[in-house]
């Protein structure tokens, strides 16, 4: 899995010119699940993402995670992380779950996201979506399941 991390003030997504999810001061996550992803996959990305010290301190560190100061989260599926684009201008996608595969585990992710944080929004699964960010920073990390995997 493939999660892209960007700290906002406020993120939204609509579908068809409604908003289907949003998010206050948080963090904006575009997910996108690999051929091969499983469960502990969505859960290593997950732990360690409510527990980032992206966030700023009284001293203007950034020593504080999305738990620590109450944010908010807006998830978002996006096969298009996974990318072939080594070879011609056309990138393939053959990386990517299959749309069954990825939708359980993108759920999964959202939930357990919902165990740690209040308030998690959502895009609408295989929708053509478009997303409305504040982005606060710019603070934005890519993190990969399989590297979080190989250090346990």
């Amino acid at each position: 899995m493939i999660l892209v991390i960007q700290r906002v003030n406020r993120a939204s997504v609509s579908v068809g010119g409604e908003v289907v999810g949003r998010c206050g001061k948080g963090l904006m996550m575009l997910l996108g699940v690999a051929e091969g992803d499983d469960r502990t996959d969505a859960e290593v990305l997950a732990a360690k993402a409510v527990k980032l010290r992206i966030f700023t301190d009284d001293a203007d560190k950034m020593n504080l995670s999305l738990k620590d100061i109450g944010g908010e989260v807006l998830v978002v599926s996006n096969f298009t992380l996974l990318a072939n684009y080594r070879k011609g201008n056309r990138p393939d996608y053959m990386s990517a779950a299959n749309p069954e595969t990825a939708r359980e585990l993108y759920e999964y992710f959202v939930s357990l996201l919902r165990e740690e944080i209040e308030q998690v929004g959502t895009g609408e699964f295989g929708a053509h979506m478009e997303i409305d960010i504040s982005a606060d920073g710019p603070v934005t990390i890519v993190m990969r399941s399989d590297i979080l995997r190989q250090q346990k």
